[in-house]
């Protein structure tokens, strides 16, 4: 279990929020690190695994347009994917509380020039949206790795702001 996954189950326990999460490369991987943590039930409403480019579209509302110009990794692509887990995972008619989402480019190989290991992370609370984008060395399980620890990261520094 990582340090920022339980700091995340105490942070949104704290607020009394919950969590859903939209995975494209991470594959499930940061919805395991939240339930990895004892009691994550009460604050982790679920994921969506979103790998292929449709269902971006499809399940979590992210603009057909937008995917069709830019492809899947893109930043407003993760802002849209963050607040379409929201209300995909959405609870007796109540939105998730937090929606973050993962999507990149973990490789070997890049289909649409952009550099292997682009990553772009999405969190949207009530009281702030953002991304952020990196650039990760390694190889593809590496690059993976990478990209649920900064999530993660990411997800506690928005909550404890």
């Amino acid at each position: 279990m990582s340090a920022s996954a339980r700091a995340a189950i105490e942070a949104l326990r704290e607020r009394g929020w919950t969590v859903g999460v939209a995975e494209s490369l991470t594959g499930g991987a940061v919805s395991s690190a939240l339930v990895s943590v004892a009691g994550a039930s009460s604050v982790f409403v679920g994921g969506v695994v979103a790998y292929a480019t449709p269902i971006k579209h499809t399940l979590l509302g992210v603009d057909a347009r937008l995917l069709e110009e830019y492809g899947p990794v893109h930043p407003e692509v993760a802002l849209q994917m963050a607040e379409g887990v929201r209300r995909a995972l959405a609870v007796d008619g109540a939105d998730a509380a937090v929606g973050m989402s993962t999507t990149g480019i973990a490789g070997p190989e890049s289909t649409d020039g952009q550099p292997v290991g682009t990553v772009h992370i999405g969190v949207v609370t009530p009281e702030r949206a953002e991304t952020q984008a990196f650039l990760f060395d390694g190889d593809r399980a590496r690059i993976r790795e990478q990209a649920v620890d900064a999530a993660l990261s990411m997800l506690v520094s928005a909550l404890r702001e």
